[in-house]
This record gives C-alpha cells, sequence and structure tokens, in this order.
C-alpha cells in the first residue's frame, strides 16, 4: 500500500491579490514563507520517500519543506499544474465576474460545460491530476509520497476519489494553503484519510482563515478590485481628495499640499501612458488608485510605485494588497525585477504595510517634510537561500 500526502501550495501572490493564476507563475508571499515553516515542522517526524511537484515556482518552493530536511531530490511533473485558465491568466477576479460574468457564473457553479479559450474544463483536470497521481502511487509501490500541487486541481482530485460529479464540486471545502490530503492506494483502489487538513497552520497564518470570499455567510467583507484607466474630471477629483486625505493624516494640516499640481502632471501622463494612472473599482463605485512611473527606475529593471491610496472606508479590510498586484502585474510584463517606491519614514502604517508584503528599505533621501525611504520589493523568481 502507498501513502500519498497531497498538499497544496504555500499563500502565493494570486491568493491576496485576488488574480487568477492557474498556469501563471506566481510567487510565494511573506505569509506564504511562514506557512512553509509550519508545514516543515509538521512533517519532520513523517518518513517520506519522494516527493513531487507541478513545475511551477509555488509549488517547487512549498515543496522545500518536505524535501531538503529530508534529504531528498525533488522531482517536478507538469502534469501536476493548477486547472489551465485560459484568457482569464492574472485578470483579476472583479474583472472576470465584472465583464465575463456568464462565464464566471457558470465555473463557481462547477458547470461541467465551462472552459476558457486556450484553458481546460475540470472534467479534462480531473482527468489529468487523477492520472498523474496513480502514476506517482503504482511508481512507488509500498512507499511514501509527498505531492506538491494546487487549490482546483487538488478538489478536482478529492471529488474524483469520492466519486462525486463535477456538478457538485462546488459543496466541496476549499483547500488552505499548504493544507494536506492523504490516500492510501492500492492497485487501483484509492482511499481517502483525510482532506485539507491545516492543523499545522496557527489562525494568524491560515489564508482562508482572514479571507471571506469562500464563505457562503459571513459578516466578514471580500472584494476583488477591476481596474481601469482614469481620465476627466470626476476622476481627478478623486486623486486630489485621496492626495489631500493622505498628506492631511501624515502631516495634520493641508497646507502646502501639492495634490493640484502632482494632479496635473499625472493626468497629462495618463493621456500618453493610460497604464501609469489606474482606478480600483468595486462594482460602479472607485475604491482606490494607483499611480505608476514607466521611466523612473528603469535602468535598474526597477518599476516605481508614484502614489498608491485606497479609500479611507476599505482600509484595513485586506484590499490594498491588489492595489500593488497590479502594479506588479503591470512591471513584470515590462521585464521589471523590482518595485520601488518612496515612504515617509513618518508614516508609520504605510511603512508597516510594504514591509509586511515583502518591501525592503534601500536606501534614504531627504524629503521636504522629513526623509523618505527608498522601498523595494523584488518580483523575480529568486528563491530565498533559507525558508523561514
Amino acid at each position: 500500500m502507498t501513502t500519498l500526502y497531497i498538499v497544496r501550495h504555500a499563500e502565493a501572490e494570486g491568493n491576496i491579490y485576488r488574480r487568477i493564476h492557474g498556469w501563471y507563475d506566481s510567487l510565494i508571499t511573506e505569509n506564504g514563507y511562514r506557512q512553509i515553516a509550519a508545514l516543515r515542522e509538521r512533517f519532520l517526524d513523517i518518513p517520506v520517500d519522494a516527493v513531487y511537484s507541478s513545475d511551477l515556482f509555488r509549488t517547487m518552493t512549498t515543496a522545500r519543506a518536505v524535501y531538503e530536511p529530508k534529504g531528498l531530490e525533488l522531482h517536478t511533473r507538469r502534469n501536476l499544474r493548477e486547472i489551465s485558465m485560459g484568457c482569464w491568466e492574472d485578470r483579476t477576479w472583479g474583472e472576470v465576474s465584472r465583464f465575463d460574468t456568464e462565464s464566471y457564473q457558470r465555473y463557481c457553479a462547477c458547470d461541467p460545460a465551462w472552459k476558457n479559450r486556450g484553458g481546460e474544463s475540470r472534467d479534462e483536470a480531473r482527468k489529468r491530476i487523477y492520472g498523474a497521481v496513480l502514476g506517482l502511487a503504482h511508481a512507488h509501490p509500498g512507499q511514501t509520497v509527498a505531492i506538491f500541487a494546487h487549490g482546483d486541481v487538488i478538489r478536482c482530485l478529492q471529488a474524483e476519489v469520492l466519486h462525486i460529479p463535477t456538478p457538485e464540486m462546488k459543496a466541496l471545502p476549499h483547500c488552505d494553503n499548504t493544507g494536506v490530503t492523504c490516500l492510501r492506494v492500492e492497485g487501483d483502489r484509492v482511499e481517502m484519510v483525510f482532506r485539507s487538513d491545516n492543523s499545522h497552520l496557527s489562525p494568524e497564518l491560515s489564508t482562508l482563515g482572514r479571507q471571506q470570499w469562500w464563505r457562503k455567510k459571513g459578516d466578514g467583507y471580500d472584494v476583488s478590485f477591476w481596474f481601469r484607466p482614469m481620465s476627466g474630471e470626476e476622476d481627478r477629483g478623486l486623486y486630489e481628495s485621496l492626495y489631500t486625505g493622505t498628506w492631511s493624516e501624515l502631516y495634520g494640516t493641508t497646507a502646502d499640499c501639492p495634490a493640484a499640481s502632482l494632479a496635473d502632471r499625472a493626468f497629462q501622463t495618463a493621456k500618453r501612458y493610460p497604464e501609469t494612472l489606474i482606478c480600483g473599482m468595486l462594482n460602479d463605485q472607485p475604491g482606490g488608485l494607483l499611480q505608476l512611473d514607466l521611466e523612473q527606475g528603469a535602468e535598474r529593471k526597477a518599476g516605481h510605485v508614484t502614489f498608491l491610496a485606497l479609500r479611507a472606508d476599505l482600509r484595513k479590510k485586506g484590499i490594498a494588497p491588489q492595489l500593488l498586484g497590479q502594479a506588479i502585474s503591470t512591471f513584470r510584463k515590462l521585464g521589471r525585477d523590482k518595485v520601488e517606491l518612496l515612504c515617509a519614514q513618518a508614516n508609520g502604517p504605510a511603512q508597516r504595510f510594504y514591509r509586511a508584503h515583502g518591501f525592503e528599505k534601500a536606501a534614504q533621501i531627504p524629503g521636504a517634510h522629513g526623509p523618505l525611504d527608498l522601498l523595494e520589493k523584488y518580483i523575480g523568481y529568486r528563491p530565498r537561500p533559507e525558508l523561514s
């Protein structure tokens, strides 16, 4: 009898930026690395003979929790990848729910007929993942194997093992990041021992514990932005309002606030480069804005965030990272491997937010109202030498 541990990857960019990452190769978040450390502790006393993962960064990195402490080799398999989302890849859930509503609703309902252009259906994914996992079990008779895969294909695998038809898959609970499913395989008989267990995660580490999108009922607040270019007087008013509010909170006054002159410059640039001034929309209402500079830092392969702001009533609800996600998506497509921004040292909330999301101080420069930190976040595929 072969024992299989099927593990979902640690928290990745798509999970907190609310972007659709199937075959898109996203990175692990800061909290994701803490989840990997907890997973490592869970598996320390569990004998494992072989470790496999999909060939994407987020699974290969998570697999280090098991194969490195045990001195094993990591084997990668393309057929362990997430469901291919085709034309939805790296779009936000807010965008597809608004502009591709029928297909989005069929996806959420686990309609067997759902399939994106360039992607695959759940029935195709079920066949693929079940065949891949059964093949690995037969390749390791009598051994214990750890397999690192992705959330939706793990649900597909669970449905296949439990003989749940695709339209009824929506009743299966979602698997938390680094959640573990255990199977026992003997011949073609597959037994589910347990599924989607995240007992190694504290409430602070659990991704699903901090989100509300997956709950049918709940008193939490979970939204997903869609993004559009900013233009016109109404958008200019929003820019000046958010900038003035940020200035007032930081300095206790609106005196000397350069909101009007900065808006002039921002909207003039946006006429040539619409992607530099973006509004985050919640249904029909503006929720925040993102201003980018495509030239500053380009010689260092860095993308510069000039201004990032969220409506005051939306703060502390886990929404702001989506603005970061849009910046990272934009700059990564331009070949940049860092995102940078200036943050006042006196702005404690902003300092804590950016550092919690992987920004580090690269330099300090003088500012008219106090010192500014140049903060940088690496967005390339460089593995950490040590997991923490």
